[in-house]
């Protein structure tokens, strides 16, 4: 063990020299360097924490070269030195600093708070809300780090409009922020205080018969799926993404059974949905076969792909109903044909509670105390209503018949 002031020429020597063991600084309480036969030199502090009682700890400032230098290596162990001063344990808080760097880092965080998501809706909300808004506007910031005005500068990205996601994106990050505090990673939210953004208003859009008419002629000659998803739609009820991504196990033709499992339905709850005429004959079509497949996607590009063009589809659909009709309909969305279904069954006379049995609603008569007591699952009556709407649907097909397109020509592709 030696002593001496290190500085560049007294390391370059000592290396020359092949010196292995400690040189201790005679200038800065506790810094050294260890050298070894090899060459290899790493900076170091000797130090206790508590008085001379206390057991002496070794902290490794880095290895020589690039960044440290006897010069930078001199400034970390001033820096260090300081610290300890004030009671501060280096080696703790070169800890807690890599772990902000990597395990605290927002994006590495918000992946592991993703996956503890488990309810299939509510992980798809948490994952998107994060990747899209979230991310890029937090990015590496460490979470302890994160201040009131990091989440303001989420929102303020956000275009206005997006009502409906500002409410998303709030209600993920407060959670997000929730479980890091009963996790210890935190000590409070940054968003405590914070107003949720006022709620949107509900929407109330339906078809009428010969909007909906018009969807149905019209989809003929958007791409060959997009057209068979919105028919299925309309004549089910269903989801978009729960139409989307049906697959042929879950249909039985012969029972006329469609059997969407809980883990891709929106509220993770299984339902059953008999399968009338119109659905039946838009399946076949899909098949091009009586016959259907036992496995694989109901609905896939030619590279295998799910089909995701509903924005482009959509606007195909619109001119070509805008060209039919002579004027663009009043502004309306997919999941809309879903409560066109709903109302449809109210001037059908269909109960409500088989109405919200189709949609696998799990609210009105079956949330709360009902919903746990009252375990009947409709499925005559079921039946009964979609039968109703295919026979609705062939009614006001015949009576609003397409303008100037063959609905039996075969379909265009976008």
């Amino acid at each position: 063990m030696a002593n001496g002031k290190i500085t560049k020429r007294s390391v370059d020597g000592w290396i020359a020299q092949r010196y292995e063991g400690f040189v201790w600084d005679d200038g800065i309480k506790g810094f050294g360097a260890r050298f070894s036969k090899t060459g290899a030199v790493s900076y170091i502090l000797q130090f206790r924490m508590g008085g001379r009682e206390a057991v002496t700890r070794r902290h490794t400032i880095g290895s020589h070269g690039s960044p440290w230098t006897p010069v930078t290596a001199r400034e970390e162990a001033v820096r260090l030195s300081l610290l300890i001063g004030q009671g501060i344990d280096p080696v703790e808080a070169d800890k807690q600093r890599r772990r902000e760097a990597v395990d605290l880092a927002f994006s590495n965080y918000a992946d592991k708070f993703a996956k503890s998501c488990v309810r299939k809706g509510w992980s798809g909300l948490v994952e998107r809300s994060l990747r899209i808004h979230v991310k890029p506007v937090l990015g590496k910031k460490p979470l302890p780090t994160i201040r009131r005005h990091d989440i303001v500068a989420v929102f303020d990205r956000m275009p206005t409009p997006q009502a409906a996601n500002r409410r998303n994106v709030f209600a993920v990050l407060r959670r997000l922020f929730r479980w890091a505090v009963s996790r210890g990673d935190i000590e409070r939210s940054p968003m405590e205080g914070m107003e949720a953004p006022p709620p949107v208003k509900a929407r109330d859009r339906w078809l009428s018969d010969r909007e909906l008419a018009s969807v149905w002629h019209q989809s003929f000659h958007t791409h060959r799926l997009f057209g068979a998803i919105i028919r299925l739609l309309i004549v089910t009820g269903q989801r978009r993404e729960e139409v989307t991504s049906l697959s042929w196990q879950e249909l039985d033709r012969e029972k006329r059974m469609w059997t969407l499992p809980g883990e891709r339905s929106k509220n993770g709850e299984p339902n059953s949905v008999p399968l009338n005429a119109l659905a039946i004959s838009v399946l076949d079509e899909v098949a091009n076969t009586h016959a259907w497949p036992g496995r694989g996607r109901v609905f896939f590009t030619s590279s295998g792909a799910k089909f995701t063009a509903f924005s482009k589809g959509k606007t195909k659909l619109d001119e070509l109903i805008a060209a039919d009709e002579g004027g663009l309909l009043t502004p309306w969305r997919l999941h809309d044909l879903r409560r066109t279904l709903a109302t449809g069954f109210q001037r059908l006379g269909v109960r409500f509670e088989v109405t919200e049995a189709v949609l696998n609603h799990l609210g009105g008569s079956r949330s709360g105390i009902a919903g746990i007591y009252q375990r009947y699952n409709w499925e005559q009556e079921k039946v009964e209503a979609l039968e109703m709407w295919n026979v609705h649907i062939v009614s006001l097909l015949s009576e609003v018949p397409a303008k100037s397109i063959d609905a039996k020509q075969s379909p265009t592709r976008l």
